[in-house]
């Protein structure tokens, strides 16, 4: 920035110039102030320039991080989508195994009943099958203490 530089010091120069009595005026030397307002033209067309190139390559650079700026959206949005997809896919996976938990909870709940009501039915069948035989065992015993009776009363006879 050669050109501001030299064009704050033609603003010194004229600023500290001795004034011309009752008059806004000034008295400044001709040949310096020609010679510097020589250099600021001659410096304007460069700086001019450099700043031509920092606006185009801004601009470049605003349209870099425009373009960035989508490719990121653009992969969020579909990261965001297969996010979205696996929550649905574990959801109705969830979905599904609490339904075949159920399913196999109640199936598992039948199998128990028919276990039971057939051991049931077996013990009843023994339960029967224990109090007949334990009636053929009292009748039998009753016998044999009627037959010893018997045979003691006929030793007392004899």
């Amino acid at each position: 920035m050669e050109a501001i530089e030299k064009l704050n010091a033609a603003i010194t120069t004229i600023q500290e110039a001795r004034s011309v009595p009752l008059s806004a005026s000034c008295v400044v030397h001709r040949g310096e102030m020609l010679a510097l307002l020589d250099e600021i033209k001659n410096a304007l067309p460069t700086d001019l320039q450099k700043a031509q190139d920092l606006v185009a390559s801004r601009d470049e650079i605003v349209e870099e991080g425009h373009v960035s700026a989508e490719r990121i959206i653009a992969t969020a949005r579909e990261e965001v989508a297969r996010m979205v997809e696996q929550t649905a896919i574990v959801s109705a996976a969830r979905e599904e195994s609490a339904r075949i938990l159920d399913e196999a909870n109640e199936m598992a709940d039948a199998k128990q009943e028919e276990v039971d009501a057939y051991i049931d039915s077996r013990l009843a069948t023994l339960e029967v099958i224990l109090n007949k035989t334990l009636d053929a065992i009292n009748r039998g015993r009753e016998r044999l203490a009627g037959a010893s009776d018997k045979d003691a009363l006929s030793q007392l006879r004899d």
